[in-house]
Protein backbone atom coordinates (compact mmCIF):
# COMPACT_ATOMS: atom_id res chain seq x y z
CA UNK A 1 0.00 0.00 0.00
CA UNK A 2 0.64 3.68 -0.86
CA UNK A 3 1.50 6.42 1.91
CA UNK A 4 0.85 9.40 0.92
CA UNK A 5 0.35 12.30 3.03
CA UNK A 6 -2.53 14.86 3.68
CA UNK A 7 -1.07 18.18 4.03
CA UNK A 8 0.02 21.47 3.13
CA UNK A 9 2.07 22.07 5.47
CA UNK A 10 5.69 21.81 4.04
CA UNK A 11 7.64 21.23 7.26
CA UNK A 12 5.59 18.01 7.47
CA UNK A 13 6.39 16.91 4.08
CA UNK A 14 9.68 17.37 4.95
CA UNK A 15 9.71 15.18 7.70
CA UNK A 16 7.75 12.65 5.91
CA UNK A 17 9.74 12.26 3.03
CA UNK A 18 12.72 12.34 5.14
CA UNK A 19 11.20 8.52 6.50
CA UNK A 20 11.79 7.51 2.56
CA UNK A 21 8.40 5.66 2.52
CA UNK A 22 6.38 8.62 1.14
CA UNK A 23 4.65 8.24 -2.09
CA UNK A 24 2.62 11.33 -2.74
CA UNK A 25 0.68 14.29 -1.52
CA UNK A 26 -2.93 15.23 -1.13
CA UNK A 27 -3.60 18.72 -0.60
CA UNK A 28 -7.23 20.75 -0.36
CA UNK A 29 -8.38 24.20 -0.13
CA UNK A 30 -9.16 23.56 3.70
CA UNK A 31 -5.05 22.47 4.16
CA UNK A 32 -3.98 25.13 1.76
CA UNK A 33 -6.07 28.10 4.03
CA UNK A 34 -4.39 26.49 7.32
CA UNK A 35 -1.04 27.35 6.21
CA UNK A 36 -2.07 31.43 5.84
CA UNK A 37 0.54 31.76 2.61
CA UNK A 38 -0.32 32.37 -0.87
CA UNK A 39 -1.65 29.79 -2.73
CA UNK A 40 1.66 29.75 -5.50
CA UNK A 41 3.75 30.34 -2.75
CA UNK A 42 2.65 26.92 -1.16
CA UNK A 43 2.46 24.61 -4.21
CA UNK A 44 5.68 25.22 -5.95
CA UNK A 45 7.36 24.46 -2.48
CA UNK A 46 5.63 21.07 -2.73
CA UNK A 47 6.21 20.34 -6.01
CA UNK A 48 9.93 21.66 -5.21
CA UNK A 49 10.21 18.93 -2.68
CA UNK A 50 8.77 16.44 -3.98
CA UNK A 51 9.29 16.74 -7.78
CA UNK A 52 9.02 12.72 -8.77
CA UNK A 53 5.71 12.11 -6.55
CA UNK A 54 2.30 13.06 -7.00
CA UNK A 55 0.71 15.89 -6.00
CA UNK A 56 -3.00 16.17 -5.55
CA UNK A 57 -4.47 20.11 -6.27
CA UNK A 58 -7.77 20.73 -5.95
CA UNK A 59 -9.35 23.21 -8.02
CA UNK A 60 -12.61 25.75 -6.64
CA UNK A 61 -14.58 26.41 -9.14
CA UNK A 62 -17.67 24.05 -9.48
CA UNK A 63 -19.05 24.28 -13.01
CA UNK A 64 -17.17 22.44 -15.70
CA UNK A 65 -15.82 25.49 -17.77
CA UNK A 66 -14.34 27.03 -14.19
CA UNK A 67 -13.05 23.21 -13.49
CA UNK A 68 -11.65 22.89 -16.73
CA UNK A 69 -9.49 26.38 -16.80
CA UNK A 70 -8.52 26.26 -13.22
CA UNK A 71 -7.09 22.57 -14.14
CA UNK A 72 -4.73 23.76 -17.05
CA UNK A 73 -3.70 26.05 -15.28
CA UNK A 74 -2.64 23.41 -12.08
CA UNK A 75 -1.40 21.11 -14.40
CA UNK A 76 1.13 23.26 -16.22
CA UNK A 77 3.12 23.76 -12.60
CA UNK A 78 4.60 19.80 -13.30
CA UNK A 79 4.27 16.82 -14.85
CA UNK A 80 3.91 15.58 -11.00
CA UNK A 81 0.45 17.33 -11.03
CA UNK A 82 -2.72 15.70 -10.95
CA UNK A 83 -6.40 17.75 -10.38
CA UNK A 84 -8.62 16.90 -7.49
CA UNK A 85 -12.02 17.14 -8.99
CA UNK A 86 -15.37 17.34 -6.64
CA UNK A 87 -17.96 13.98 -7.14
CA UNK A 88 -20.56 16.67 -9.10
CA UNK A 89 -22.07 15.70 -12.43
CA UNK A 90 -19.60 18.48 -13.46
CA UNK A 91 -17.08 16.88 -11.68
CA UNK A 92 -17.47 13.80 -13.52
CA UNK A 93 -17.54 15.85 -17.31
CA UNK A 94 -14.02 17.24 -15.93
CA UNK A 95 -12.05 14.13 -15.24
CA UNK A 96 -13.04 12.24 -18.37
CA UNK A 97 -12.04 15.46 -20.81
CA UNK A 98 -8.62 15.96 -18.62
CA UNK A 99 -8.04 12.43 -19.09
CA UNK A 100 -8.85 12.21 -22.45
CA UNK A 101 -5.86 15.09 -22.83
CA UNK A 102 -3.64 12.91 -20.45
CA UNK A 103 -3.88 15.08 -17.35
CA UNK A 104 -3.99 12.79 -14.39
CA UNK A 105 -7.03 12.74 -11.84
CA UNK A 106 -8.03 12.64 -8.07
CA UNK A 107 -12.19 12.09 -7.48
CA UNK A 108 -12.66 13.65 -4.37
CA UNK A 109 -15.66 13.66 -1.57
CA UNK A 110 -16.89 10.03 -2.53
CA UNK A 111 -19.27 8.79 0.14
CA UNK A 112 -21.00 5.96 -1.72
CA UNK A 113 -19.62 3.11 -3.88
CA UNK A 114 -22.26 4.67 -6.39
CA UNK A 115 -20.40 7.46 -6.64
CA UNK A 116 -17.18 5.53 -6.23
CA UNK A 117 -18.09 3.49 -9.59
CA UNK A 118 -19.39 6.65 -11.59
CA UNK A 119 -16.14 7.79 -10.81
CA UNK A 120 -14.18 5.02 -11.71
CA UNK A 121 -16.10 4.42 -14.90
CA UNK A 122 -15.22 8.44 -16.09
CA UNK A 123 -11.54 7.40 -15.66
CA UNK A 124 -10.30 9.30 -13.06
CA UNK A 125 -6.51 8.07 -11.87
CA UNK A 126 -7.50 8.43 -8.08
CA UNK A 127 -10.28 8.23 -6.21
CA UNK A 128 -10.98 9.42 -2.63
CA UNK A 129 -13.60 7.72 -0.27
CA UNK A 130 -13.74 9.84 2.84
CA UNK A 131 -13.98 7.62 6.09
CA UNK A 132 -13.70 9.86 9.07
CA UNK A 133 -16.33 11.68 7.48
CA UNK A 134 -18.63 8.68 7.62
CA UNK A 135 -17.77 7.81 11.00
CA UNK A 136 -18.22 11.40 12.56
CA UNK A 137 -22.33 10.38 11.26
CA UNK A 138 -22.18 6.98 12.96
CA UNK A 139 -21.21 5.47 9.42
CA UNK A 140 -18.82 2.68 8.63
CA UNK A 141 -16.36 4.28 6.65
CA UNK A 142 -14.00 1.16 6.05
CA UNK A 143 -17.16 -0.73 4.46
CA UNK A 144 -17.06 1.61 1.58
CA UNK A 145 -13.55 0.91 1.16
CA UNK A 146 -14.50 -2.83 0.89
CA UNK A 147 -16.90 -1.95 -1.09
CA UNK A 148 -15.26 -0.40 -3.97
CA UNK A 149 -12.49 -2.44 -3.36
CA UNK A 150 -15.00 -5.37 -4.46
CA UNK A 151 -16.01 -3.49 -7.18
CA UNK A 152 -12.63 -2.74 -8.79
CA UNK A 153 -11.98 -6.28 -8.45
CA UNK A 154 -15.41 -7.33 -10.29
CA UNK A 155 -14.54 -5.25 -13.38
CA UNK A 156 -11.18 -4.16 -13.42
CA UNK A 157 -10.88 -1.29 -13.22
CA UNK A 158 -7.45 0.91 -13.23
CA UNK A 159 -8.88 3.94 -11.00
CA UNK A 160 -6.32 3.49 -7.49
CA UNK A 161 -8.53 3.51 -3.90
CA UNK A 162 -7.25 6.47 -2.04
CA UNK A 163 -8.11 6.13 1.29
CA UNK A 164 -8.94 9.47 2.96
CA UNK A 165 -9.74 11.36 5.67
CA UNK A 166 -8.04 9.16 8.04
CA UNK A 167 -8.51 9.81 11.66
CA UNK A 168 -6.25 7.05 13.28
CA UNK A 169 -3.81 4.04 12.74
CA UNK A 170 -6.87 1.85 12.75
CA UNK A 171 -8.00 3.34 9.95
CA UNK A 172 -4.79 2.35 7.92
CA UNK A 173 -4.59 -1.10 8.67
CA UNK A 174 -8.38 -1.72 7.62
CA UNK A 175 -7.25 -0.01 4.43
CA UNK A 176 -4.31 -2.35 3.89
CA UNK A 177 -5.68 -5.33 5.03
CA UNK A 178 -9.10 -4.55 2.93
CA UNK A 179 -6.06 -4.17 0.02
CA UNK A 180 -6.51 -0.51 -0.66
CA UNK A 181 -4.18 1.02 -3.02
CA UNK A 182 -3.19 4.30 -0.83
CA UNK A 183 -3.69 5.87 2.14
CA UNK A 184 -3.32 9.47 2.78
CA UNK A 185 -2.36 10.71 6.22
CA UNK A 186 -1.78 13.06 8.07
CA UNK A 187 1.85 13.04 9.85
CA UNK A 188 0.38 12.93 13.24
CA UNK A 189 -1.30 9.63 12.46
CA UNK A 190 2.29 8.75 10.33
CA UNK A 191 3.96 9.11 13.30
CA UNK A 192 1.57 7.32 15.70
CA UNK A 193 2.25 4.17 13.20
CA UNK A 194 5.65 3.92 14.24
CA UNK A 195 4.28 3.50 18.43
CA UNK A 196 3.69 1.17 20.73
CA UNK A 197 4.19 0.98 24.25
CA UNK A 198 6.08 -2.51 24.28
CA UNK A 199 8.35 -1.14 21.98
CA UNK A 200 9.20 1.50 24.58
CA UNK A 201 9.47 -0.80 27.41
CA UNK A 202 11.69 -2.66 25.23
CA UNK A 203 13.68 -0.33 24.54
CA UNK A 204 13.94 1.46 28.20
CA UNK A 205 15.13 -2.44 29.72
CA UNK A 206 17.52 -2.88 26.83
CA UNK A 207 19.05 0.70 27.64
CA UNK A 208 19.31 0.07 31.22
CA UNK A 209 20.99 -3.19 30.79
CA UNK A 210 23.37 -2.23 28.11
CA UNK A 211 25.04 0.02 30.91
CA UNK A 212 26.00 -3.10 32.66
CA UNK A 213 27.51 -4.35 29.94
CA UNK A 214 31.58 -4.15 30.37
CA UNK A 215 34.04 -2.99 28.36
CA UNK A 216 31.36 -1.47 25.29
CA UNK A 217 33.01 -1.40 21.92
CA UNK A 218 30.83 2.37 21.92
Amino acid sequence: MKFFIDTADIGEIRQANQLKILDGITTNPTLIAKTGRPFMEVVEEILAEVPDKPVSLEVASTDFEGMVKEAEILAKLGDNVVIKVPMTIDGLKTVKYLEERGIKTNMTLIFSPTQALLAMKAGATYISPFVGRLDDISQNGMELISQIRTIVDNYGFTSEIIVASIRHPMHVLEAALIGADIATIPYKVIAQLSKHPLTDIGLERFLKDWQSVPEKPF
